[in-house]
């Protein structure tokens, strides 16, 4: 009886809210929850889904609207499901601006096939290709995540230091794959390192012991794996191990997860990787107030997703509309200096200040700064592996 009343109250609140002409903003959050990436999802979700109820509560957003988040599937690789998604997103649900997509291929398939043509704002926690930066955008895409332009030099700095100089690389053949896998290449080079050779994995196969020997013969220190934790690299991982070919591993973005671990435990201990993140204030509060929702802030891009979705608000607030083609201007106004530091939990402050005239430095949980064409300057935490554990051992 009492969830029915509860249901009943939230109806007429609903029904309230559109008599009164306060209408809840929609927001689209486009992301794997099936695919590759699924085991990430569901925390990037929540860390957007975060910061949308936390407006919401403050009721300061454009003369207290709410905002209700409407969740699409990206499938992380399905371009035409992706792309189809954020059509019902845009046109169906009519969403003001999305959160995604979360892998590089879909993103920039939903961003020329229907953000662009609809005029749409996404932002993207973890789509990181480096030909995302010059895509033909109409100034309607930002990423709070790094491109892999910046992961390729870090990946390079982390093994140098640990003394591999040689390196197979093994990636997953789609944009993100590829793109990593030639700044890493290029960047290594420059180095002094030798990659001994780089070859794509086809993702959902169930055999890799054909790929893992082109990669054993071509020899190397370690392998370093640019795949999908829930695919393909951990694929690559396990005929590895189970051939003897390779047993030290350096991982991505894509592969860190508390998957991995749960997938391999102790089998790859001494191995390493990085994954975009920060041990800034901002992300230290953004972690406290994920576990007090019950999910878990540390799993990778949850916090560029709370950031994106900060950002869409945040500069809805300050051009004063929903309006794409008004607040997409605004949107490195309220991610950078001058302004008052913005950290998570103070997303009321931030609206108060804008809708008093004043000027906001989003810092959020990722330390936001968006340089160029609207995507993160970018901070790594590097990881390794030990007793059978991820270890976060520093941050560049």
């Amino acid at each position: 009886m009492k969830k029915l009343l509860l249901a009943s109250a939230a109806v007429l609140a609903s029904t309230a809210a559109y008599a009164d002409g306060h209408s809840p903003i929609k927001l689209g959050v486009i992301l794997g929850f099936t695919g590759p990436l699924e085991s990430l999802a569901p925390q990037m979700a929540a860390g957007a889904e975060m910061a949308m109820a936390e407006v919401s509560a403050s009721g300061l957003l454009l003369d207290g609207l709410t905002v209700e988040p409407v969740r699409g599937d990206s499938t992380c690789i399905d371009a035409a499901a992706a792309t189809s998604a954020a059509e019902r997103l845009i046109t169906g649900d009519g969403v003001s601006g999305i959160v995604g997509a979360d892998c590089s291929g879909v993103t920039g398939a939903i961003l020329q096939n229907v953000a662009v043509p609809n005029g749409t704002v996404i932002i993207s926690p973890s789509a990181t290709s480096p030909g995302l930066s010059t895509a033909e955008d109409n100034g309607l895409f930002f990423r709070t995540a790094p491109s892999d332009a910046r992961q390729g030099v870090i990946m390079t700095e982390i093994l140098m230091e640990q003394g591999i100089e040689s390196v197979a690389v093994t990636y997953t053949n789609n944009d993100y794959g590829k793109g990593l896998a030639d700044s890493f290449q290029a960047a290594y080079e420059a180095a002094g390192g030798e990659v001994t050779i780089s070859a794509a994995h086809e993702d959902g196969k169930a055999d890799y012991s054909a790929e893992v020997g082109a990669l054993s013969a071509a020899g190397g220190d370690r392998l370093v794996v640019a795949g999908y934790v829930d695919q393909g690299g951990s694929g690559i991982v396990r005929a590895a191990l189970d051939s003897g070919a390779f047993d030290t591993f350096h991982f991505p973005d894509g592969m860190i997860s508390q998957a991995l671990v749960d997938n391999f435990g102790d089998e790859i201990d001494g191995s390493t990787g990085q994954n975009p993140g920060t041990d800034s204030p901002g992300a230290m509060l953004y972690q406290e107030m994920a576990t007090a929702a019950d999910y878990d802030g540390t799993s990778p891009f949850s916090a560029e997703a709370y950031d994106a979705a900060a950002l869409i608000m945040l500069a809805m607030q300050a051009a004063g509309s929903t309006d794409p083609a008004a607040y997409k201007d605004a949107v490195m106004d309220v991610a950078n200096a001058p302004g008052e530091p913005i950290l998570p939990g103070e997303l009321g402050k931030a609206l108060q200040i804008l809708l008093d005239g004043g000027d906001i430095d989003y810092v959020g949980a990722s330390a936001v700064e968006l340089i160029g064409p609207g995507e993160s300057a970018g901070n790594y935490r590097e990881v390794t592996f030990d007793g059978g554990e991820l270890q976060v051992v520093g941050f560049r």
